[in-house]
């Protein structure tokens, strides 16, 4: 019989395509994903740094696992148990320390060591579990493996193929940040700025389409800054990258991509947005903070005036274009009129969907060395008048879908029986009652109904031919 393996990850969509990819490389040493960790003979906790209390909650994760373990262990099975991603990039020796049991502890660029981790890790317990304890129940014997290297080889030239299915996908195409922004972990924990090559790329988005994939997310920390060698030899831009795919994958119908920076959307990029149907009319562009000042304090390199100019210009571009950004509440420092400048900003800009949260400081973070922190209560009022905006700009804009007709491209079965749930080309989840061979093809749908985060629609008697994309965008509200 197989192995039961469990991932449980944090965080960003990196993260989500990392734990595919452990998936993958443990798959040829009979690692079989499971839902049930309790029942797990291995679980990797892919852990995010970015939130408040990150560790701990690492930590009492750990403990629970633990315990689980123990469990097992009375009816005669084992567990692994390995912390994965940017907490243990950043904290592990403290994991090390604290819990001296632990089996894997390795950071994001060493997980295609990981088939080597597990097997000496299996080794190790082994002949831990046929030594008798004088104490009773589990050895502790401090003989976990750390590995938070930054190594000179790419892990992503040691990946296998992917082995995921399914109309969506995501490709990491760049990791690592070169900016240094004030309140942020991911150049420590992720490292420096590293692009794939566009063959490596091509090849992998080939394999995934021909696995059945319609839409490829292409992943970065700076996705925009991507600067990977071309088959020319030559660097190549994110915006000829995504025109290359849009040439040179068929059947793939469709291309997002995320995290953004506003220092780099050039006038390429901006021009792919308007001539490329592949390249859906929606965009996550992290702004943090509507003040100069604020945003000075986050080095975060532009102004808000600067922000809604590349606004304007992306709208002229790609008049149906929906924004999604990320706003950080109570940066340390931040008076009543910068939170009152940043409501400004959203209120002249319109989002379709937004991440708001408190300031929390990462420790070894140049932020978190800065006075004047913001008052928690202080924090919570502004982020709820915040949420309460954005909240209302999101409603609006979906509300604005009803009556229209829209393509959505359908990936997984819905709640209900006959349903089956999809997304807009502008990230909206859309229901409709539909046969099951209609997962994976993209179907014009009348928008209906109105959910409090979703929609719902009928099939209309006009159905684009494959590949082509009818794009009826509802017109941008502002509650």
């Amino acid at each position: 019989m197989g192995k039961k393996l469990f991932i449980k990850t944090y965080g960003c969509q990196m993260n989500v395509y990392d734990s595919a990819r452990m998936a993958d490389l443990l798959a040829p040493l009979g690692y079989g994903l499971t839902e049930d960790q309790s029942d797990a003979d291995m679980v990797i906790l892919n852990t995010c740094h970015i939130r408040e209390k990150a560790a701990d909650k690492t930590f009492s994760e750990l403990g629970r696992l633990r315990a689980q373990r123990h469990e097992r262990q009375q009816a005669g099975k084992d567990t692994i148990i390995a912390v994965a991603g940017c907490v243990a990039q950043a904290e592990g020796a403290e994991i090390m320390r604290r819990v001296p049991d632990i089996d894997i502890v390795l950071g994001p660029q060493t997980y295609h060591r990981l088939p080597e981790m597990v097997a000496r890790a299996t080794r190790a317990r082994a002949q831990k579990l046929m030594q008798p304890s004088a104490f009773g129940g589990e050895r502790k014997f401090g003989a976990g493996i750390l590995d938070t290297d930054f190594p000179p080889e790419s892990k992503f030239d040691f990946l296998p193929e992917t082995t995921t299915e399914g109309s969506t996908a995501f490709l990491a195409i760049q990791e690592g940040c070169d900016k240094f922004c004030t309140f942020c972990v991911v150049p420590y924990t992720r490292g420096a700025e590293f692009s794939r090559p566009v063959a490596q790329i091509a090849a992998e988005a080939r394999h995934l389409v021909a696995r059945g994939a319609r839409e490829i997310t292409l992943l970065g920390q700076n996705v925009n800054a991507y600067h990977g060698e071309g088959p020319d030899g030559a660097t190549w831009s994110l915006a000829r990258l995504v025109r290359y795919l849009a040439d040179e994958v068929p059947d793939l119908l469709r291309i997002r991509y995320t995290t953004s920076h506003p220092r780099d959307m050039d006038d390429a990029l901006i021009a792919a947005h308007g001539e490329l149907p592949q390249l859906m009319p929606f965009l996550h562009l992290p702004v943090q903070s509507g003040s100069d000042r604020i945003l000075a304090e986050m080095n975060r390199q532009h102004t808000a005036d600067h922000f809604r100019r590349i606004v304007d210009r992306l709208r002229k571009a790609r008049p149906d274009l929906a924004l999604s950004s990320d706003f950080i509440v109570g940066f340390p420092g931040e008076s009543d009129a910068d939170h009152r400048a940043t409501l400004r900003l959203i209120e002249e800009i319109g989002f379709a969907q937004s991440f708001s949260f408190k300031y929390s400081a990462r420790p070894g973070t140049p932020a978190a060395m800065l006075e004047k922190q913001v008052p928690v209560a202080v924090m919570d009022a502004r982020l709820q008048e915040m949420q309460a905006l954005l909240e209302s700009q999101l409603m609006a804009f979906n509300r604005a879908t009803v009556g229209k007709r829209v393509p959505v491209l359908f990936e997984r079965a819905g709640k209900r029986p006959g349903q089956l749930t999809g997304k807009s080309p502008w990230l909206q989840p859309v229901h409709a009652n539909l046969s099951a061979d209609c997962l994976g093809r993209e179907i014009e749908i009348e928008i209906t109904e109105l959910g409090h985060y979703s929609l719902g629609g009928q099939p209309t008697d006009h159905q684009p031919a494959a590949g082509h994309a009818v794009f009826d965008q509802p017109e941008r509200a502002i509650a």
